[in-house]
């Protein structure tokens, strides 16, 4: 029997660069930015294990899972681009497997979702909680209502939910174990130690209005990650690259050209 492996879809030409989702969402969530981005890069659109085309290997659903799976179809280096859960991936490959990184650029992400007593700026226990129970009762709902809270304050909130919503479901349901155990990898995993082990160009991005990471967050990750910049879009909510994607390509041009 051949091995599973993620789908990727690779388009474009140049650099090669990764990019990787978020939880819920599949690669085609990157559809708005994937045209201009290819003029320059050549792109590798990944759908993480259990999501959008990709089968669901066997064993635990964990971030050295997801890194593997990736590592499997990603190019022998790349830059690596990661939105939300993506970015936690993107993260994992850079500190454990720094060669295959040429560089990181983190979108709406953090090395720790959920808030701890000595981390305030993240996603209160009780909401990733909700998720967890809601998701048992209703998957398709619960995942919507995730969606929606992704784009909450931004300027274009009512477009940003609808592309959100147009786009999740194309390929069908997600694997139940994927969401599930998805949520609870967002829980549980806590990066923070690492990132000062990150040694390749580290970019991070951020919407001010995001209520899922915070971009009160930047700034306690600069403290851990002295050597990564970081930018703040005004008025973006958790997807700035649905929201504002010509100022988005622009900062991932600036950062990967440079």
């Amino acid at each position: 029997m051949s091995e599973l492996k993620p789908f990727v879809e690779t388009v474009g030409q140049g650099p090669d660069v990764v990019l990787l989702h978020g939880w819920g969402l599949h690669s085609g969530i990157w559809e708005l930015i994937t045209e201009q981005l290819a003029e320059k890069f050549t792109l590798h659109l990944i759908d993480l294990p259990g999501f959008g085309r990709s089968p669901l290997p066997g064993g635990d659903y964990s971030i050295e899972l997801l890194t593997e799976q990736v590592l499997k179809v990603a190019p022998k280096t790349a830059h690596y681009i990661g939105w939300s859960m993506g970015g936690l991936v993107a993260t994992n490959i850079a500190v454990n497997h720094g060669q295959r990184v040429e560089s990181l650029i983190t979108v709406s992400s953090s090395p720790r979702f959920v808030q701890t007593d000595d981390w305030q700026h993240a996603m209160k226990p009780n909401i990733m909680d909700s998720f967890c129970r809601y998701l048992e009762e209703d998957y398709q709902g619960t995942i919507i209502r995730f969606l929606a809270i992704q784009a909450i304050g931004s300027e274009t909130q009512k477009d940003d939910i609808r592309k959100l919503r147009d786009t999740v479901f194309i390929h069908g349901m997600p694997a139940s174990k994927a969401l599930r155990e998805g949520l609870n990898l967002l829980n549980d995993v806590d990066l923070r130690e690492q990132l000062k082990n990150i040694d390749v160009p580290f970019l991070r991005l951020y919407g001010r209005l995001d209520s899922l990471v915070p971009a009160k967050a930047a700034e306690d990750i600069q403290a851990l990650a002295p050597q990564s910049q970081h930018h703040v879009f005004p008025k973006a909510s958790h997807a700035p690259f649905l929201s504002h994607t010509d100022q988005f390509v622009e900062k991932v041009n600036e950062f990967l050209v440079a």
